[in-house]
């Protein structure tokens, strides 16, 4: 039976498609209104020159920090969403799993001012990781992650472990996605195992709604 770790890659290959439309068509609600600009804001606030987009999908994330200036690099693990991004305009993308990345076994370039990871850490084992990333920082640099709020998606079972998203409130087919849920102090140990030192913390809230509608976490490297 394939891990829930290689199961969540799969399924990215298999919703690929059906992600880039939902994403450059605008479908989901809360990153139009809230989410997409909170990251935007928390990368500017930083005025990095250099930034790495970790798992940056489609890339509309880095056309949006290249348009402002930013040499933005992006890596993810699926063909069809990098072939996407570079056919969108953003050149410089690379394939590689996130265990490559933790491995070192893949250059992705090093020196960067900030790496972002935006709704992108669904696995459960991501302290490796976030090391790796870390040694590809400039010192002192910066690591912001934006994911779902622990508080607002718990639905009573406030505990790290893994849950699966249907994509029942979109269009179109969809495969199931395992994604590994953690709490506020999970993720918090993770930045600190990893080497990192949290600086800030948000909770993107649109006005009009009772519930926050992500959890933004700044940090730098120790």
């Amino acid at each position: 039976m394939p891990s829930p770790e290689s199961s969540l890659l799969q399924s990215w290959h298999d919703n690929a498609d059906a992600w880039i439309e939902v994403i450059r068509s605008g479908a989901i609600e809360s990153r139009q209104q809230v989410t997409d600009q909170a990251i935007l804001l928390a990368i500017m606030g930083r005025q990095p020159e250099r930034v790495l987009d970790l798992g940056c999908g489609e890339g509309w994330l880095l056309r949006a920090l290249t348009a402002r200036g930013i040499d933005a690099t992006g890596v993810d693990g699926d063909v069809t969403l990098v072939e996407a991004a570079r056919e969108a305009g953003s050149a410089n993308v690379h394939v590689a799993s996130y265990q490559t990345l933790a491995e070192a076994r893949v250059d992705i370039g090093r020196d960067y001012d900030l790496i972002c990871a935006n709704f992108s850490l669904l696995q459960q084992d991501i302290i490796a990781l976030l090391a790796a990333m870390n040694a590809l920082l400039v010192p002192g640099g910066t690591l912001i992650i934006q994911t779902l709020h622990p508080w607002t998606v718990a639905a009573g079972d406030y505990q790290d472990g893994w849950r699966e998203e249907s994509f029942a409130a979109f269009k179109g087919q969809w495969q199931p996605m395992p994604w590994y849920f953690r709490t506020l102090s999970s993720w918090l140990n993770a930045l600190d195992m990893a080497g990192f030192r949290l600086v800030g913390l948000q909770e993107p809230q649109h006005p009009q709604s009772a519930v926050p509608q992500s959890l933004l976490m700044i940090a730098e490297s120790r």
